[in-house]
């Protein structure tokens, strides 16, 4: 089937002396063509529809995907000194339900239910913050994705609502007072106003338009986080400058004058505050990370961060996450993308290792500050998302005496808890019927960088080079890519497919340097990472380019864009989601002038040059390319989605094969947060029929 035509302009703009030809610039006129966009639109999803519902495998796939859709999914547990809280989505739910519970032995009682707020259930609830002693809860909702939010406060007990904060924007972050709320603001996405942030007060019961101003940011690549501790004393303002460098300001609560305690600095700060201590997860002089502290009681200024006390100290293992739990710290590492769980005392001695199911994912580290306990989600390739709790009370190694020699790194001395500690509270009703190996294998990319790869597939598959294969990559902002289970690739897996997840550089899998070694002038590793990888799994037999996909979303999105246009003969076919594809005009649009860090700015010469030489848009040309699927959103307040409708026209223009370019619109849905449960089904029916029928792979029922 033909794609359907595009109008095509003489349009051309110069930059640093370079003629760029844009001939369907016409699609980013939103106001101006707003009806011959729509029209393009449609157009566009009607013949995307026409192929995709064609494929003889979607009908097969369907009430598998029904199925693994429509049950119920725990979220980790939240625990306060009022009882637990715990999103949970039921079976015949599109949106999770946030549930209350006094203790663990209670039933829980529905608190919020988001699927009463809208028929479609395109209306979610993106985030929920607690008070110290959970008593109150904050909300933000947003409608179709656009992450735009209306923020309401609530009191536990009665569910009656304290106050409503509307038009907040892309507000994730409040830090709580007795009587009121800091919160950040920004401008919407309609009026181009969302990097524009800036810091209030708001006391209960007052006007909005008359909460005290403490703090406004400048830098579009600024983003503040707002802690206060549970005595309600301090509140510290994390302000992370290009997922790069942060400062932190200070005030008393109550107080609305902002001290500076770390400013202009070139790294990481990020704080958990507990009474008058906060300690800090920091990368200055470790670029995997350690932990120091900072002593809130006195501060009264700036601070040296190089004379602050280091509580524990780097190591290989990339520190992610700490938590508190009672009297301890629960610390989450990763080693080449594999979660790691250990506890220490507050002066930073190691305690113990918490023994986890295998090598994947803890997400949702939450731990109770009033009892020795520890909560906390798994999920790996084979393993579906399960929640679990750990008695920090009965820590033991595998002999019960406890010596506390235990360390994340794998050292000798390393020690367990006994397996008497841990207990998995809820999971899914999604057994896998396939035995799975997964491996993590390691290949050289440029510059003799070794870089990991996970391959999975069914037990006994043969290397024959013939196996249809999914390569995932992502590759930037400093972002791990980490083991997860894939409820709808296990019809993929269980009929012969290969999944493989690459951990490029540019991501968080190896701390700053890993990141570092592609942003700027180095983006390229990335892409090179990418073709290594698939390069790799030809060589080694697991398939050929005919059976291979590749897939990103996002800066994922960009990577695998880029990779199609260096290297179109390497695979069969490219699922690109949300993607930057124009990098010439990217920090032109939405939230795109705020990455300039990450890639640097077209606006720059010399950033000009290395950004025009891999632009995904600026380098087709006219030949053979594989089958693409491009998704985007209507709704996306991140990534414009002219980047796909660009690109998709284009290379309809150039095309030269017998492969479809398809384009796919959502207009209820945005990069990706909020989706109702039929449409997450939607999207896996597109994308895994897109996989099956490019790839020639016959469907094995479950």
């Amino acid at each position: 089937m033909n794609p359907p035509p595009t109008r095509r302009e003489n349009a051309s703009y110069e930059r640093h002396g370079t003629v760029v030809e844009d001939p369907y610039r016409w699609l980013e006129n939103g106001e101006d063509e707003r009806e011959a966009i729509d029209e393009w639109v449609d157009a566009q999803n009607d013949h995307a529809d026409a192929s995709l519902e064609s494929a003889a495998v979607r009908d097969a796939l369907q009430p598998e995907f029904e199925s693994v859709a429509r049950v119920t999914d725990y979220g980790s547990i939240a625990a306060r000194p009022s009882g637990y809280f715990q999103e949970i989505e039921r079976e015949d739910d599109d949106q999770a339900v946030l549930t209350y519970r006094e203790s663990l032995e209670d039933d829980r009682e529905v608190l919020l239910d988001p699927n009463e707020w809208s028929e479609d259930g395109t209306v979610a609830m993106g985030w929920w913050s607690l008070s110290p002693d959970g008593d109150r809860l904050a909300y933000g909702v947003d409608e179709g994705g656009n992450e735009q939010y209306d923020v309401t406060v609530i009191e536990v007990a009665s569910g009656d609502v304290i106050d409503e904060l509307p038009d907040l924007g892309r507000c994730h972050s409040v830090g709580w007072a007795s009587d009121g709320l800091y919160y950040y603001r920004t401008g919407g996405a309609d009026d181009g106003g969302q990097l524009e942030k800036s810091i209030h007060y708001h006391a209960f019961g007052t006007d909005l338009a008359d909460d005290a101003l403490l703090y406004e940011i400048d830098d579009p690549s600024t983003w503040p986080q707002l802690q206060t501790d549970r005595d309600g004393e301090h509140l510290l303002v994390t302000l992370v400058s290009a997922w790069e460098r942060s400062e932190i300001l200070y005030a008393p609560v109550g107080e609305t004058e902002l001290t500076p305690v770390f400013e202009g600095t070139d790294h990481l700060y990020v704080p958990l505050v507990d009474g008058d201590t906060a300690y800090l997860r920091t990368n200055l002089e470790a670029p995997t990370y350690r932990l120091v502290e900072l002593d809130l009681s006195s501060v009264d200024g700036p601070v040296d961060p190089h004379e602050l006390p280091e509580v524990i100290s780097a190591r290989d293992g990339i520190l992610k996450t700490v938590t508190l739990a009672d009297d301890r710290l629960i610390c989450r590492y990763e080693h080449a993308a594999v979660s790691e769980l250990e506890v220490f005392d507050p002066e930073g001695t190691s305690l113990h290792t918490v023994d986890l199911p295998g090598l994947g994912t803890v997400t949702g580290l939450s731990g109770n500050r009033d009892e020795p306990e520890l909560f906390f989600g798994y999920e790996s390739f084979d393993h579906p998302p399960a929640v679990f709790r750990y008695d920090l009370a009965a820590e033991t190694d595998g002999d019960g005496n406890g010596d506390g020699n235990g360390n994340a790194d794998g050292n000798e001395n390393e020690i367990g808890n006994g397996g008497d500690a841990l207990e998995e509270l809820d999971r899914p009703d999604l057994e896998s019927d396939v035995d799975l190996v997964v491996e993590q294998v390691w290949y050289e990319s440029t510059d003799d960088v070794e870089v990991p790869m996970f391959v999975i597939h069914r037990e006994g598959l043969e290397r024959d080079g013939h196996n249809p294969t999914l390569l995932y990559g992502y590759g930037g902002f400093e972002i791990s890519v980490t083991p997860s289970y894939s409820r709808f690739g296990q019809a993929f897996l269980r009929s012969g497919g290969v999944y493989a997840v690459g951990n490029f550089r540019g991501g968080g899998e190896f701390g700053k340097d890993w990141h570092r070694a592609a942003r700027h002038e180095r983006k390229q590793h990335t892409f090179d990472d990418m073709i290594a990888a698939a390069e790799y799994l030809i060589e080694q037999g697991y398939t050929s380019s005919d059976r291979l996909a590749i897939q990103g979303g996002s800066n994922g999105g960009l990577t695998v864009g880029a990779v199609m246009t260096q290297r179109p003969d390497l695979m069969r076919a490219v699922l690109c989601h949300v993607p930057l594809l124009d990098m010439l005009q990217f920090h032109t649009f939405l939230l795109g002038e705020s990455w300039t860090t990450e890639y640097g700015s077209p606006d720059d010469p010399d950033a000009f040059e290395w950004i025009y030489e891999y632009s995904p848009y600026h380098n087709l040309e006219e030949r053979d390319y594989p089958a693409v699927f491009f998704k985007t959103a209507e709704s996306d307040t991140r990534v414009h989605p002219v980047h796909a409708w660009k690109m998709a026209a284009r290379m309809q223009e150039l095309d030269t094969g017998e492969h479809p370019i398809l384009c796919k619109t959502d207009r209820d849905t945005g990069h990706g947060t909020g989706k109702p449960t039929w449409m997450i089904v939607e999207e896996a029916l597109d994308t895994w029929s897109f996989v099956f029928e490019e790839l020639g792979l016959e469907y094995v029922a479950p």
